[in-house]
């Protein structure tokens, strides 16, 4: 099997985020694109916990696209990111991001939200 289709068998929501149309002065989400476009054919298949990974940002990546409510908070978010010297870029984007999802996954399932009906 060619080595890109394997990648993208990992990434159920490739197409979907690849084809996501976003307003032309959201520079985030053209970003987080990127990485995620990246992250996707530079990871090392070979490793188990990188499949993980890679199958963990795809998730990640369709909520952003999903759920407008997560999209604004990555954005708040993304703005307080520090990158040290000696680490990877892209790896610590990828795993600030992972640290925003589960942050914002433990307050959602931590606070009740009603909807109002009239």
């Amino acid at each position: 099997m060619d080595e890109n289709k394997k990648r993208v068998k990992h990434c159920p929501n490739f197409y979907r985020i690849m084809n996501f149309i976003f307003y032309e002065d959201d520079t985030l989400s053209k970003k987080i694109i990127d990485v995620y476009q990246k992250f996707v054919f530079e990871v090392d298949l070979s490793d188990k916990k990188n499949i993980t990974k890679l199958e963990h940002f795809d998730t990640i990546v369709g909520k952003y696209i999903d759920d407008h409510a997560f999209r604004n908070e990555l954005k708040a978010q993304m703005k307080r990111i520090q990158v040290r010297k000696g680490v990877s870029a892209m790896d610590a984007v990828v795993d600030w991001i992972f640290n925003v999802f589960d942050n914002y996954e433990f307050g959602y399932t931590k606070n009740i939200y009603f909807s109002r009906w009239f």
